[in-house]
């Protein structure tokens, strides 16, 4: 930082830099995912694609896509104080190609984390925050699912008041896991210009993800549906058809990006 009597990664600075809302990477993150891939419209999906990025092999292909994460840094000190690693998410994957290979946009994301809000503004993902709900397994009791043949996953998410999201995955089937999880994600970091003669942070950005992985893949029937809002757009990108859907754990570190389109060029 230019003051070197405060530090820290993000705001607030401090003297010890403890306060930060976000440590600096790597970052680690385990979870549990529930997953539906769905035709949408593709006038829409094409619509929600940034200079660069062209359509996916499949144009109208998408994901919607529910997390349960713990994350934590290299010392792991997170994962004895949960509120500081644990948080749930929800978001939209769209398939997409960048110079030719297969990429994923993401045009809109809730947390419910404040942390995890501003990690993501940091990468360029579009969070907001919400309140979301997931289905959880548990190893006994009535209470839970299972992980199974029948077993039955459900996801909400609800934005300033108002419903947004409902997702519903019935398992039928171990599975291969859904490419659209795998392929590198496309993100645009944008930060306005507080100096009116300064120019704002404009870069086209991908992510920065190591050492993926996914286990225990199940598949199965799904549902999903998107609410109209006067303000979260969501609902274009309501499924046309559904696909398939999908619950698996997942785990990945992520280090930094690297640009590929600064200010449009």
């Amino acid at each position: 930082m230019m003051d070197m009597k405060l530090s820290g990664y993000t705001l607030p600075l401090s003297p010890s830099g403890r306060s930060s809302l976000v440590p600096p990477p790597p970052w680690h993150f385990s979870g549990d995912v529930l997953l539906v891939e769905y035709r949408a419209d593709r006038n829409a999906v094409k619509a929600f694609l940034p200079t660069g990025l062209e359509e996916g092999e499949i144009p109208d292909l998408a994901a919607a896509i529910f997390g349960d994460w713990q994350s934590c840094t290299d010392a792991g000190i997170e994962l004895l104080d949960p509120v500081r690693s644990q948080y749930r998410e929800f978001y939209i994957a769209l398939s997409a190609r960048w110079q030719g290979k297969s990429v994923v946009r993401c045009p809109f994301c809730w947390v419910d984390r404040d942390f995890s809000l501003v990690r993501g503004l940091i990468q360029g993902y579009p969070k907001k925050m919400g309140s979301i709900g997931i289905t959880r397994t548990f190893d006994s009791g009535r209470a839970s699912p299972g992980v199974g043949p029948g077993s039955c996953f459900s996801g909400t998410l609800a934005a300033t008041d108002r419903r947004l999201a409902e997702v519903r995955v019935t398992l039928t089937e171990k599975a291969e896991p859904p490419p659209i999880m795998l392929a590198p994600l496309v993100h645009s970091r944008c930060f306005p210009a507080w100096d009116p003669n300064r120019l704002p942070v404009d870069e086209l950005v991908t992510g920065g993800s190591t050492d993926q992985r996914i286990g225990n893949v199940w598949s199965g029937a799904a549902e999903v549906e998107f609410f109209d809002s006067p303000h979260d757009e969501l609902s274009l990108l309501r499924p046309v058809e559904i696909i398939r859907g999908y619950r698996f754990s997942f785990s990945e570190t992520i280090t930094g990006g690297q640009i590929l389109l600064a200010n449009g060029r």
